[in-house]
């Protein structure tokens, strides 16, 4: 198969390439991202691209079986603008999934988070709700939403709070609800890439524990 990743610098999205590279299941990798990387392998291809282009999105997505998008920001990445937040999560995420349809591509595989709710009177939580229910109209053939919580893993930037967070919440996970557990984002990853191949029907949304058994 060939695939598509956007978001593939990120940390779910570093574990997807490097298990992509290595499954024989698939002979292309198709990296687009905004910024220029080195990765040498055969295996995969880079493609520098505006994440605002919708016509570059769909051409970045012909002829892929699967494509995964772990696209997201942070408040202090956008300085806490939250229009600018809403364009980089839910514009582009949406813009991918309509490409996905456009080009008839098999199985969309998109990381929201655990507590998405589009009623949610907490901005990111409601923006991943808003999120999901936007791209879940689409009506794609195969659609996967993964929800994790807290990631764990080591990031190429720095954050101090999540940092202490992967160090502090871990040791009381098991006193939290099921769906809000720490998780290792190479589980997310691996996950992502199993539920792909099976490209189940439909929209599927997959939680902590399902998570996990993939």
């Amino acid at each position: 198969m060939q695939v598509s990743i956007f978001g593939g610098t990120g940390l779910i999205g570093g574990f997807l390439v490097e298990l992509l590279t290595k499954d024989p299941d698939f002979h292309l990798v198709n990296l687009i991202t905004r910024k220029k990387i080195k990765i040498n392998n055969e295996k995969v291809k880079i493609i520098l691209m505006d994440f605002s282009n919708k016509d570059s999105i769909s051409k970045s997505v012909e002829n892929s079986s699967v494509v995964f998008s772990a696209i997201g920001t942070t408040r202090s990445k956008v300085k806490g603008d939250q229009k600018k937040y809403r364009e980089i999560d839910l514009d582009i995420n949406l813009n991918i999934a309509k490409a996905c349809k456009e080009k008839n591509v098999e199985h969309f595989s998109f990381v929201s988070s655990s507590g998405a709710n589009y009623n949610s009177k907490n901005f990111y939580l409601k923006l991943k709700g808003e999120i999901e229910n936007s791209i879940i109209n689409l009506k794609l053939d195969s659609l996967s939403i993964l929800r994790p919580s807290l990631l764990i893993g080591k990031r190429n930037e720095i954050r101090i709070g999540e940092k202490i967070a992967q160090l502090i919440i871990p040791l009381f996970s098991f006193l939290m609800p099921l769906n809000y557990r720490p998780i290792k984002a190479y589980q997310v990853a691996k996950a992502m890439i199993n539920i792909s191949k099976n490209k189940k029907k439909g929209t599927n949304i997959y939680h902590y524990k399902q998570i996990q058994l993939n």
